[in-house]
C-alpha cells in the first residue's frame, strides 16, 4: 500500500496527490499536520528515505529559523523536534513497502509509482 504524507496548502503535496490519484492504484492519505507520524513512524520514513533527520527538515519555516537554525541536533532530537512541530516536516514524503521519496520534485513519485508494477 501508498502513503502519502499531505498537507493540502502546499501545492507540490496537491500535485503528487494528483499524480497518485491518476496512476490508478491504491493509496492512503495522511493529513501529517492533523496526524502527526509518532517518533517511531518518522524513524522508519527517515531510515526508508535513505537519509539524515535534519534533511527532512524545512528549513525556510518559521519555527526552525527562530528555534533551531544553526543547532547541531542528534538524529533523535530532530526526529522529536519535527513530531513536536510537524510544519518542519518536507512534503510531500510517499512511502511504499520499504521505499520512501520527497516529491520535490514531483516526478520523484515515480520512482514508488513503477516498483509497484
Amino acid at each position: 500500500m501508498i502513503t502519502i504524507y499531505h498537507n493540502n496548502r502546499c501545492s507540490k503535496s496537491r500535485t503528487a496527490l494528483g499524480i497518485l490519484e491518476d496512476s490508478g492504484k491504491e493509496f492512503e492519505v495522511v493529513n501529517y499536520l492533523q496526524n502527526t507520524p509518532s517518533v517511531e513512524e518518522l524513524t522508519a520514513i527517515v531510515k526508508k528515505l535513505d537519509i539524515k533527520a535534519k534533511d527532512l527538515v524545512r528549513k525556510t519555516e518559521s519555527v526552525y529559523t527562530e528555534k533551531y537554525k544553526g543547532k547541531d541536533l542528534s538524529e533523535e532530537e530532530w526526529i522529536s523536534t519535527m513530531v513536536e512541530y510537524p510544519i518542519l516536516i518536507e512534503r510531500p514524503i510517499v512511502v511504499s513497502g520499504d521505499k520512501a521519496v520527497i516529491g520535490r520534485p514531483t516526478e520523484n513519485i515515480y520512482t514508488i509509482l513503477s516498483d509497484q508494477d
